[in-house]
């Protein structure tokens, strides 16, 4: 009875693990939107003067900042710089979140900016969504962590107690059969 218990507590940890997976999901993409439009507001001037001196080319600008002989303007090109890489990484994290939604949770898990998902992560309110996502999320957790668990489970006790299972199956095997 216990065990049937574990059971379904493990259950019901998985469920409410996998219910919260949409909704952080939703809570990066969010967060990386607004990063980006913060980065374009910051790069608005540049871009301005890029398109008036070189074609549009933020890199253009950045290296003939690089070269001028005034330390001022120098040290210019590198901030100008480093909020173009920002910007750019920031477009590619919104094209990631933009696609399908095993692309989105990968990318969240494995692929996404640690500043950002930290950030995301401690500001993250756990909420229960009842949308179909976040059902799906959930009962796919659940299932998972509840087969994982069983699984270790079994593989302990067929290491720990090998001579148990070898009986269980020769009394098995000399039952007589029911006809």
């Amino acid at each position: 009875m216990l065990r049937s218990y574990l059971r379904l507590t493990l259950f019901a940890l998985g469920l409410l693990v996998g219910v919260q997976v949409p909704g952080f999901i939703e809570a990066y993409g969010n967060q990386v939107e607004a990063r980006r439009l913060e980065a374009q507001q910051g790069l608005l001037g540049f871009q301005d003067t890029a398109g008036r001196f070189f074609n549009g080319d933020l890199n253009a600008l950045v290296e003939h900042y690089r070269v001028s002989e005034d330390p001022v303007i120098q040290s210019d090109a590198r901030s100008v710089s480093a909020l173009v890489e920002r910007a750019r990484l920031l477009d590619r994290e919104r094209r990631v979140m933009e696609g399908p939604w095993y692309a989105q949770a990968w990318h969240v898990l494995i692929g996404a900016d640690q500043a950002i998902r930290r950030q995301v992560w401690n500001s993250y309110r756990f909420q229960v969504l009842l949308s179909p996502e976040a059902i799906a999320w959930g009962l796919s957790c659940a299932l998972l962590l509840a087969w994982i668990v069983e699984s270790l489970f079994v593989l302990l006790r067929q290491a720990l107690f090998p001579q148990r299972n070898r009986r269980r199956r020769r009394t098995a095997n000399s039952l007589p059969s029911k006809r």
